[in-house]
């Protein structure tokens, strides 16, 4: 037999099998669906499983697998992770028919219905689409998501399970495309999760994005965790058994699990404070699930557990964290206490009824089936909606550069939350941090934007007072108060920060349009041409960046035109004393580097760039993050420079770049050997007698080490010092940290990003 035969043989068997593998994972989406409370509307699931399967026939994915794998799997994230009804998985099974087939909207909707449909095209909106120029297409594609959020909610849902699904399987992609997705999922993905409600899907998000950008980092927080888990099996066994005593007694259904913190929260907080994994005492965390004896009383009843475990175990008197009466903005309720155990160990226990633990897994989803049952409280309604309302008001304030658009909104996605209450005693949510400021745009614009102080507790604050939770405040306004420039720096919220930038443009609109009016009569009166060279040249010669800046100049009287523009413009400028003094210049000054388009040609996105010693010249090391040898790096091609810059995968801007301009990322890693680079160590000690020349004594004694730098100073018995060593490899960096904590006055000591 020929192996083509051999080949015809066997090519039916797989066929068997992947028909196999899709009826399996089919029946499992069904079976979820079935066991739920959604009503069984089988038949419509079914039509739209096969109507997918049919369209996405002979269609594979990268890894190799059937595409129709993807979309059941996304309609299984969407049935069981989320609680989503018939809708939605239909939806999900369809949502990449309308962009990667010859179906249409028309097709689906009159198979399917107008709801089914409208998710679709949602979805299909917030994949497909050509952007201009100057436009990133992830940002672009993240305004398109939040608007069509919030016409249906459903539509985020879906997306956000195609998301974690692809991160599931993120595997089969180029490193680069790794890198962008990753970045992305961390950036916008992961904190629209948390805002929602979906707890555990933010948090499975946050753990793969981190494996796939900082592997390493990832791998030794995993296997420190496992390490230690036996001792968190131990101070469990130990806490638990005097609770379970009470709540016994109280007549309670209940369930106690502990919860370990996520790794990628673990090395957040190690970034954050700098700090080992030795020294985070909050990784285990007890929480307990309770059904209420009666559902309309189950606040009071996490009080009373609450009242219980306090006579058990003394509270930590300033980590009480009441979500119950007052809860998140993504609709979670908890009660937090963190109590001593007996053994000296801080040990966070959580309280929650079994709804709220139902809504803490599956977010809006779970909201809303208990809003219909009459379970939630108005004001948690309210914060949900009022969240997506403030969003919508954001988007429809029409922003000309869509990339502000994504720290705008990110303003609010991350932002730990406070109360604060109205003149009346309203309640009012606010990010922490917010200004008074941010409280009167919260009221509304007009507030916002004749704003001139506030009474805070009544006393008299200023504008960009920074609030407390439980402040009372009452704004004042003044109808001849117009927004400023310098308001931007005073306010945190999205809804804030939007309606400043609103007000701003259309001010600057009308300074241009007088600016463009004064230009023009002051030219024509001295005979010269009104023209875009003309406006240039003067541009230049005034050393302002754009034509807009100009004319805004010139509109609010800041720049004055005269004789030496005329002079300018009709070549009369250079005066005689000019040649004396070389290094002067009417020129604009270039701050680019000198940009090398053959090198940044040559580069294959496809590929990891290996930086070497001959290399790396021709990259420009991130000040933001300063990465050397040994850190996880990534290249990102700045194309008005045409330079490659380096950062560190988990720098800040760098997960922005990989947001807004994930195409320009490049997977990079080192081989270098012979080129030093500049690390900054920061040391913090107590301030005893000789402490400087203990450091310089072991610096002396260290190999490799050339430092270029020592700043150190003391106050109050403690001391604060910066060295700055040239050095080949983050292990050099190592050595010497080690070899500096031997001194026994050194508390801290950590390399300085």
């Amino acid at each position: 037999m020929t192996t083509d035969g051999v080949a015809d043989n066997l090519r039916p068997n797989q066929e068997e099998l992947e028909e196999k593998m899709i009826y399996d994972a089919f029946r499992k989406l069904l079976d979820t669906y079935l066991a739920s409370n959604h009503r069984k509307k089988t038949d419509v699931i079914t039509r739209a499983f096969q109507f997918a399967k049919q369209a996405h026939k002979n269609v594979r994915r990268l890894s190799g697998e059937p595409y129709i794998m993807h979309p059941i799997a996304v309609a299984q994230i969407a049935c069981e992770e989320i609680g989503l009804g018939s809708t939605s998985i239909c939806a999900a099974l369809l949502h990449d028919v309308e962009e990667d087939t010859d179906y249409t909207y028309e097709d689906i909707r009159n198979l399917f219905g107008d709801k089914v449909a409208n998710i679709v095209e949602g979805l299909t909106k917030i994949s497909g689409g050509i952007f201009g120029d100057k436009a990133s297409l992830q940002a672009e594609t993240f305004k398109k998501l939040l608007l069509t959020m919030s016409d249906d909610i459903r539509v985020i849902l879906i997306k956000i399970s195609d998301r974690l699904h692809n991160m599931r399987t993120l595997s089969s992609m180029a490193p680069n495309k790794q890198y962008k997705i990753a970045g992305e999922t961390l950036y916008i993905y992961a904190p629209l999760a948390d805002r929602l409600g979906l707890n555990k899907i933010k948090t499975e998000l946050e753990n793969l994005s981190f494996k796939y950008e900082l592997p390493d980092a990832y791998n030794t927080i995993q296997e420190k965790l496992t390490s230690t888990q036996s001792e968190r099996d131990t101070i469990f066994g130990d806490f638990t058994p005097p609770i379970r005593q009470s709540l016994d007694k109280m007549g309670l259904q209940y369930e106690i699990t502990s919860r370990v913190k996520s790794p990628y929260s673990i090395w957040r907080k190690i970034q954050d404070k700098k700090v080992s994994f030795e020294e985070i005492y909050d990784i285990l965390a007890i929480r307990i699930v309770f059904k209420p004896l009666r559902p309309e009383d189950e606040i009071n009843e996490c009080f009373n557990i609450y009242v219980a475990l306090t006579q058990i175990y003394k509270p930590h008197p300033e980590r009480t964290r009441d979500w119950v009466n007052h809860p998140k903005t993504n609709g979670y309720q908890g009660l937090h206490v963190t109590l001593m155990s007996n053994q000296g160990n801080w040990v966070e226990v959580q309280i929650r009824s079994q709804r709220m633990d139902e809504i803490d897994e599956k977010g809006v989803a779970a909201h809303w089936k208990y809003k219909d049952k009459n379970l939630v409280s108005d004001e948690t309604d309210d914060k949900i909606d009022g969240w997506l309302h403030t969003i919508k008001e954001i988007l429809d304030d029409p922003q000309p550069d869509t990339l502000d658009l994504l720290d705008t909104i990110k303003l609010n996605l991350f932002a730990k939350e406070m109360i604060v209450f109205t003149p009346k005693g309203e309640i009012k949510s606010l990010p922490a941090g917010a200004t008074a400021l941010d409280f009167a745009f919260s009221i509304h614009t007009m507030l916002g934007t004749h704003c001139i102080g506030a009474k805070v507790n009544h006393v008299l604050k200023p504008l960009m007072y920074k609030l407390e939770g439980g402040d009372q405040v009452e704004i004042i306004t003044s109808n001849t108060q117009q927004v400023k420039q310098e308001w931007l720096e005073y306010v945190t919220t999205a809804k804030a920060k939007s309606k400043i930038q609103a007000c701003l443009r259309k001010m600057n609109r009308e300074l241009q349009h007088e600016g463009n009016k004064k230009l023009q009569v002051f030219l024509e009166h001295r005979d010269l041409e009104f023209n875009s060279t003309t406006t240039e040249k003067l541009r230049r010669f005034h050393h302002f960046h754009t034509r807009e800046e100009l004319l805004m100049a010139i509109g609010s009287n800041t720049l004055i035109l005269g004789d030496a523009d005329v002079n300018y413009l009709k070549g009369k400028h250079e005066p005689k004393w000019k040649k004396f003094l070389p290094f002067t210049s009417s020129k604009e000054e270039i701050f680019e580097t000198e940009p090398n388009i053959e090198f940044i040609n040559s580069l294959d996105h496809k590929k990891v760039f290996v930086l070497n010693d001959h290399n790396i010249r021709q990259c420009t090391i991130a000040s933001c993050c300063s990465p050397i040898p040994g850190d996880d790096v990534l290249g990102y091609i700045d194309d008005r420079s045409n330079t490659l810059i380096i950062h560190k995968r988990n720098c800040e801007t760098a997960t922005k770049l990989k947001s807004k301009f994930g195409n320009n990322i490049i997977a990079t890693r080192w081989d270098i050997h012979e080129t030093l680079f500049k690390a900054r160590i920061c040391i913090n000690g107590i301030d005893e007698e000789g402490i400087l020349l203990r450091i310089a004594d072991i610096l002396y004694h260290q190999q490799h080490t050339n430092v270029t730098a020592l700043n150190i100073e003391g106050k109050n018995g403690v001391f604060e010092a910066e060295l700055t060593v040239m050095v080949h490899n983050v292990d050099e960096v190592t050595a010497i940290c080690q070899s500096l904590k031997q001194i026994k006055e050194i508390v801290k000591i950590y390399r300085q990003d």
